[in-house]
């Protein structure tokens, strides 16, 4: 069950897209977000000169959530981001992960570096192109790993209050999002989709206000935008048919016989979409998932109000 957590947020220029500080009471470690136009405030700051690992963030069209992405380490964040600055164009936010007692070395943050990164693509929300070698991961003893571990689980609790959710999945330790069944408070439900005769056979979890269609769910393999009825229809089947065809063609959706088979946690922004997707139609999701006990989308919401 997720801990109740209060993040101070520092939002050094008095504005929420400029350079933020973030950090949890009692915690070791700090986030510091900015644009790339507030590089020079970022360099100036006694943090730039500090161990860590960074992210850089951009955009991407191709991408899930158009989003792209680098994931690196080094003993210098400022000499790093310089470089970055001439050598890496696509990048338009930087996020610096530091211990503020240096207790962190060489080998703590490799082992990050190599987490986070694996743990990205496995989400699959963001474009990792620049990142083709897999970091290899230090060796660290047990109660070092178990210590960056816990490092990372704050870093994952912060990122996405700085509107970052490159890590963000359904099976994330940070995203025990609660739910109400039988009068338990527990882990969110998986929610079911089934249409035997169009193949669909799809799992939906809902986290932390996003919902994910669970990986090893099959979707219809096509869709047909000839069935709408009105010019309105048409334009909204055709929008969702080129979202199941990206996903498609990024990799999100592998295309087995007569059905597409999601390769990792797809996150949609409603169920609707979420199971017209699935279903090669528009559907009422609020209606359309259901638990395995029959409880219906929309009454586990309703429930957890």
């Amino acid at each position: 069950m997720a801990t109740p957590t209060s993040i101070e947020l520092f939002l050094a220029d008095g504005t929420p897209g400029g350079l933020i500080a973030a950090e949890i009471s009692g915690w070791t470690g700090k986030i510091i977000a900015a644009p790339r136009k507030s590089l020079g405030a970022l360099l100036a700051r006694e943090e730039a000169q500090s161990n860590g690992v960074y992210i850089l963030l951009g955009e991407d069209a191709e991408s899930i959530n158009n989003t792209w992405c680098y994931i690196g380490r080094s003993e210098n964040f400022a000499e790093r981001l310089r470089n970055h600055q001439a050598n890496k164009p696509k990048w338009q936010r930087a996020i610096i992960i530091l211990s503020l007692h240096h207790s962190f070395n060489e080998g703590h943050w490799g082992y990050m570096e190599a987490k986070l990164l694996q743990e990205a693509r496995k989400a699959g929300r963001s474009s990792l192109d620049e990142n083709k070698n897999n970091p290899r991961s230090r060796k660290l003893s047990e109660s070092q790993e178990a210590s960056v571990n816990e490092f990372i689980r704050k870093v994952k609790l912060i990122l996405p209050m700085l509107g970052v959710n490159i890590l963000r999945s359904a099976s994330g330790e940070e995203s025990a999002a609660p739910s109400v069944q039988r009068g338990v408070k527990d882990e969110s439900p998986v929610f079911s989709l089934v249409h035997t005769s169009r193949g669909v056979d799809a799992r939906m979890r809902p986290v932390d206000g996003e919902l994910f269609v669970l990986e090893g769910s099959r979707l219809i393999k096509q869709w047909d935008t000839s069935a709408a009825r009105s010019e309105h229809t048409r334009r909204s089947y055709e929008a969702l048919a080129q979202q199941h065809q990206k996903l498609i063609a990024d990799g999100s959706l592998r295309v087995e016989d007569d059905v597409c088979v999601a390769t990792r946690d797809i996150v949609f922004n409603s169920p609707s979409t979420a199971a017209a997707i699935c279903l090669g139609r528009s559907s009422n999701g609020r209606t359309a998932w259901k638990t395995s006990d029959g409880m219906t989308y929309a009454q586990w919401e309703a429930a957890v109000q």
